[in-house]
C-alpha cells in the first residue's frame, strides 16, 4: 500500500474508535451497538442476574436496554425486547424520583428501614407510573412506609401493572446497575444487594414483569448475599459478560465499518477485500456476517491487513491478531473491549506520528504503545472503581515482577504499618484488609490484578504491571507517570 493510503486507514481508524467508551449515563449511538453471541442470553428477559468485570459492558446494555431505538435493533436478536418498555430502578445517572442514591440509602438505613422495604418501595413507585397512579411518595421514606404497612396495596398495584402489559402483550423490565455505588460500607452493600435479590425474585410471580441486575463480579463472588429460600431460582439465571478473541475483532470490525464517511467506507474495503462482500446494511447500520463475528480463521487477515503479520521482524515476537489482545488480559485471562479499543486507536495515533511509511498502517511497536496507553487507562479506570488499589500499587512501582510476596509486603509495612488499617482507604476499602496484608493479597489476586504462580511468587498481568510502574524482563515497558 502507499503511504498515502496507510495515512488514510489510520485516520480511519482513530475516527471510527471512541475517545471515550464509557457512556456516563448517555445513551449509546446504534451504529455502536454489537452482540458477541455470548451476550444474547444475558439480554433476554429471563435473565435476572448479569455478572461481569470493569468495562465488559453492564452499564452499556443497560443504557442500550433504555432506548427504545436500539431495543428495536436487540430485538432482531432477543425478540422479547421488541415488546419490552424499561425503566432504570438504580444507575449511574441521580434520579430521585425513581430510585435513592447512596445518601438516601444510608439515612433510611440509619432510622432502622430494611433494604428490601426501599426496593419494594422502588417497584412501587415504578408499577404507579406505568399505570398512572400515585401512590405516597413524597419521600422514600414514605413510600418504603406505604409498602411495609399495606402490603395488599402494593400486590394489588403489581398485579394491575402486569394485567396492563399483559393485555397489550408486552412486558415490563426494572434494570439495576452501578450498585457498587449505594454504600461505601462493604456490609452495607451487602444487605442491600441480598434484599434487591429477594425483591427481584419476587417478580417471578408475575409473569409480564421482569428485574434484571448488573453487578460487578465482587459484588457476587464469596459475598453472603444470596443466603435466602429460593435464591437458588435467581442464580440459575446467572450469565458472564465476557468476550473472546473472536467477539472483540468482530466488535473492532463492526466499529471500522460503521465509522463516520468517508472512513467507514475505507475501511469496509478492507473488508469486502478479505471476506469478498461488503457488511450486510439495514436501519442505517453496517452488519457483519455472522460467520465474520466467529471465525478467528476469518478475522486474523483482516487484522493482518493493517497490523501486519508478526510483532517485530519475524514470528518470534508473536502475531498481533493474538499479542494486541493477550496483552491486554487480567490476571484471568480477560480482555476488556474498552481496553481493546484504546489500544488500537492509540497504536494509529502513535503510527501516524512515529512510523508514517511503514509497510503496514500499524507498526508493531506502536501496537506496544498502545497497550501501554490502554494500561494507563485501566489503572485510571481502576482507582475510580476501587481507591485502595492506587494507595497500596503506589509504594510497589519500580519492582521487578515476578517476585515473592515477601518483598511486596515488605513495601507495604514500610509505607502502611505492620497490619492495614481502614482509615487508609477511600470508600469501600479492601474486602478482606481485616486478615491483614496477606487478606489484600486475596483482594488482588480476586480482581486479577496479582496472579499466584506455581512456586509461589506473585507475577501481574501486562495491562495493569505497565500502568502501575513495574518493570519485567522482557516485557512491554512501564508507563512513566
Amino acid at each position: 500500500m502507499m503511504a498515502s493510503t496507510h495515512h488514510n486507514i489510520r485516520q480511519a481508524i482513530i475516527a471510527a474508535l471512541p475517545n471515550d467508551t464509557s457512556l456516563h449515563g448517555k445513551e449509546p449511538d446504534k451504529r455502536s451497538v454489537y452482540i458477541p453471541p455470548s451476550h444474547i442470553k444475558a439480554l433476554r428477559l429471563e435473565c435476572s442476574l448479569v455478572i461481569g468485570a470493569r468495562g465488559v459492558g453492564k452499564t452499556f446494555w443497560n443504557a442500550a436496554l433504555n432506548s427504545p431505538e436500539i431495543r428495536a435493533i436487540l430485538g432482531q436478536s432477543v425478540p422479547d425486547l421488541s415488546r419490552v418498555e424499561v425503566k432504570t430502578g438504580f444507575g449511574e445517572r441521580p434520579d430521585l424520583d425513581a430510585y435513592p442514591d447512596a445518601d438516601v440509602f444510608d439515612s433510611l438505613l440509619s432510622k432502622g428501614i430494611e433494604a428490601y422495604d426501599v426496593w419494594r418501595a422502588v417497584l412501587g413507585r415504578w408499577a404507579a407510573h406505568i399505570i398512572e397512579e400515585h401512590i405516597p411518595s413524597k419521600t422514600w421514606e414514605i413510600s418504603a412506609a406505604w409498602v411495609k404497612n399495606d402490603p395488599e396495596s402494593f400486590g394489588r398495584l403489581l398485579q394491575r401493572a402486569n394485567d396492563f402489559f399483559s393485555g397489550q402483550n408486552k412486558h415490563g423490565l426494572i434494570v439495576f446497575d452501578a450498585l457498587d455505588r449505594s454504600s461505601t460500607a462493604w456490609q452495607t452493600m451487602d444487605t442491600i444487594v441480598r434484599d434487591l435479590f429477594r425483591v427481584v425474585l419476587s417478580l417471578k410471580r408475575y409473569p409480564s414483569l421482569h428485574g434484571k441486575i448488573f453487578l460487578r463480579e465482587d459484588q457476587f463472588d464469596d459475598r453472603q448475599i444470596a443466603n435466602f429460600p429460593d435464591a437458588s431460582k435467581l442464580r440459575a439465571t446467572r450469565v458472564e459478560l465476557t468476550w473472546a478473541l473472536h467477539d472483540l475483532h468482530g466488535l473492532l470490525w463492526h466499529l471500522f465499518c460503521n465509522g463516520e464517511e468517508p472512513h467507514g467506507e475505507i475501511l469496509r474495503n478492507i473488508y469486502k477485500k478479505v471476506i469478498g462482500n461488503p457488511p450486510d446494511y439495514n436501519a442505517e447500520v453496517w452488519l457483519l456476517k455472522d460467520t465474520v463475528k466467529r471465525d478467528e480463521q476469518l478475522q486474523r487477515p483482516l487484522f493482518a491487513i493493517i497490523a501486519g503479520n508478526w510483532m517485530g521482524r519475524d514470528r518470534r515476537r508473536g502475531v498481533p491478531y493474538l499479542w494486541s489482545v493477550g496483552h491486554l488480559a487480567d490476571g484471568k485471562g480477560r480482555t476488556s473491549p474498552r481496553s481493546f479499543l484504546a489500544a488500537i486507536r492509540a497504536a494509529a495515533e502513535n503510527a501516524e506520528e512515529r512510523f508514517p511509511s511503514h509497510q503496514v498502517p500499524l507498526h508493531y511497536e506502536s501496537i506496544k504503545y498502545g497497550v501501554q496507553k490502554a494500561s494507563g487507562i485501566r489503572v485510571s479506570e481502576m482507582a475510580e472503581d476501587y481507591s485502595w488499589v492506587e494507595t497500596l500499587m503506589e509504594p510497589l512501582k519500580g519492582l521487578t515482577v515476578p517476585c515473592t510476596f515477601d518483598i511486596i509486603e515488605e513495601q507495604w509495612k514500610s509505607s502502611f504499618g505492620s497490619d492495614p488499617q481502614k482509615s487508609t482507604f477511600d470508600r469501600l476499602p479492601p474486602e478482606h484488609y481485616e486478615a491483614g496484608w496477606n487478606g489484600i493479597r486475596k483482594d488482588f489476586e480476586k480482581l486479577g490484578i496479582f496472579e499466584l504462580m506455581k512456586d509461589e511468587r506473585v507475577n501481574m498481568p501486562d495491562l495493569y504491571r505497565v500502568g502501575f510502574g513495574l518493570g519485567r524482563r522482557g516485557g512491554v515497558k512501564p508507563v512513566v507517570r
